[in-house]
């Protein structure tokens, strides 16, 4: 049965749910999540409960680190603020369970890391980069799945290993506000889908849910799509 690819959901449950919806409308018959479930989003609670109910393999984030440990993330009001919301509103133990999960799955002759074997805060771009051997060093797999710049692209490096990024379920940055996943056949092939949900409305429930500063940039990012 296909399998639909979930990266970098942040919180945002209407995404989420609207991306289940139309993998399931497409076939797919399993999930496989690649981390950043929570933080940053107006429902990380919430979010975190809807994934546990898909049953599906999980790998951490850095955004489950930061969470679990926020002296490792940047020491950006804006990062150092969503944390504390987010730790306050998921509770120590889902914390802790969160930051356990493993850093890479193996899948085929596929491997899915959050960022790149190297780190979960560094990684591919849609045009390759001098740093992209380093990157791939000790890859042995052919094909390698990732996330963590919300950037949706399917190439081949020049190491010859395909890099997949599904994009992000609930905080895109290339500039299409609709919620990206990937759904790998049967076969092996790729596909890259987008669904439109109301972003507007996501990116409200953040300023309304959470106080502070944090969440008026955090909510023009859903609104636009873009980091800055």
């Amino acid at each position: 049965m296909p399998l639909a690819v979930l990266y970098d959901i942040h919180g945002n449950l209407p995404a989420l749910e609207a991306v289940v919806a139309d993998a399931r409308g497409r076939g797919a018959g399993s999930f496989l999540l690649g981390g950043d479930y929570a933080l940053f989003g107006a429902w990380p609670g919430e979010t975190v409960m809807a994934l546990r109910e898909l049953n599906a393999p999980a790998i951490r984030g850095n955004g489950e680190r930061w969470t679990a440990a926020p002296e490792e993330a940047p020491a950006d009001p804006v990062v150092q603020a969503a944390i504390a919301a987010c730790r306050e509103a998921l509770g120590e133990t889902t914390v802790a369970e969160l930051a356990a999960l493993p850093e890479s799955l193996g899948r085929g002759t596929a491997r899915f890391w959050h960022g790149s074997p190297a780190s979960d805060v560094r990684s591919f771009a849609p045009a390759p980069a001098p740093d992209e051997a380093e990157l791939l060093a000790g890859v042995e797999e052919s094909r390698l799945v990732f996330g963590h710049t919300h950037l949706p692209f399917r190439r081949i490096a020049v190491q010859g290993v395909e890099l997949v990024n599904p994009g992000s379920v609930g905080m895109p940055f290339d500039g299409d506000p609709r919620a990206a996943y990937a759904v790998i056949a049967d076969d092996g092939g790729v596909e890259h889908h987008r669904v439109t949900y109301d972003h507007a409305a996501s990116a409200a429930a953040l300023r309304e849910r959470f106080p502070g500063p944090w969440t008026g940039v955090v909510a023009q990012r859903i609104e636009t799509a873009r980091f800055e």
